[in-house]
């Protein structure tokens, strides 16, 4: 099956690495690509609405048709953009940000899916768990709970976290990460099942889209999920050797075949590969 959908986290996958005028290229013919094929564009990232505008229009990133942030748990609808090929993706933000609404449909099931158990309440059954460090509030969400740890401390701290979740049956899972930029463990709660693959698996269902033409392109232990759901992924070639490790077990346990492309290049220029690969 021809992708029809790719996906695609942000930092360390598409965006430019700092300094590389080869991704800076490799950004321009993506766009290029997507729109000359009619591929939608979803973006799967960790980041908040506000930080992936900011990022678009600092980077000059094509514009989206959807957005998947906050690690799965939110969904955004790209609304409208002055300026915008057949495909419904523009060159270009630079000069104009379309405006994304939030998916109130996937705001009902997460609703449905924690109950009365409030990331508040998490918290405070986390507390005894000190070496967390609480992230910025606007990296917070009705339904994330997001911690730094030092990353040295991140194995122990999210196997401690895994059993205050099973003694207080919070319908919450962890999910942990490796900063790319600075290094630091990232901890992220999420309700339970919820993951990249799946908010990436929920918004197929919602529009009809055979998981089979999606495909996935990432770097990070967030990704992790959707390479171990079986989408035809591309693993950029600065993704921690864990990460396409595990991604690489995960296909030979499902005797999965032409599934998983390990680009022999950084960030965008690999995400670009893994489009010459597939297509």
């Amino acid at each position: 099956m021809i992708p029809q959908v790719l996906a695609t986290d942000l930092d360390g996958t598409l965006i430019p690495l700092d300094g590389n005028a080869q991704n800076v290229h490799d950004l321009q013919q993506i766009g290029e690509h997507l729109s000359q094929s009619g591929m939608q564009m979803l973006y799967v990232t960790g980041r908040h609405l506000s930080s992936i505008l900011g990022v678009m229009t600092g980077k000059s990133l094509p514009q989206p048709d959807w957005i998947i942030g906050d690690v799965g748990t939110s969904i955004y609808r790209r609304e409208s953009s002055r300026e915008t090929s057949h495909s419904g993706l523009s060159a270009t933000c630079a000069d104009t940000v379309s405006s994304y609404t939030l998916d109130g449909n996937y705001v009902e099931h997460l609703r449905e899916l924690v109950g009365n158990f409030s990331v508040a309440r998490l918290a405070d059954c986390l507390k005894p768990i000190g070496e967390l460090r609480l992230q910025e509030s606007e990296k917070q969400t009705p339904f994330k709970l997001s911690y730094y740890i030092d990353h040295a401390g991140r194995s122990a701290a999210t196997q401690q976290i895994e059993r205050r979740l099973s003694e207080t049956q919070a319908p919450y899972t962890v999910v942990s990460s490796r900063d790319p930029f600075n290094g630091d463990g990232l901890i992220d709660l999420l309700p339970r099942q919820v993951t990249k693959a799946y908010a990436i698996a929920w918004w197929a269902a919602q529009q009809a889209i055979d998981c089979q033409a999606i495909l996935y392109a990432g770097d990070s232990g967030n990704d992790s999920a959707v390479f171990a759901a079986g989408y035809r992924s591309i693993i950029v070639s600065n993704a921690a050797p864990e990460v396409l490790q595990a991604a690489q077990a995960a296909h030979a346990r499902s005797g999965w075949t032409d599934r998983l492309f390990a680009a022999p290049a950084p960030a965008t220029s690999g995400v670009l590969a893994g489009l010459k690969h597939y297509c």
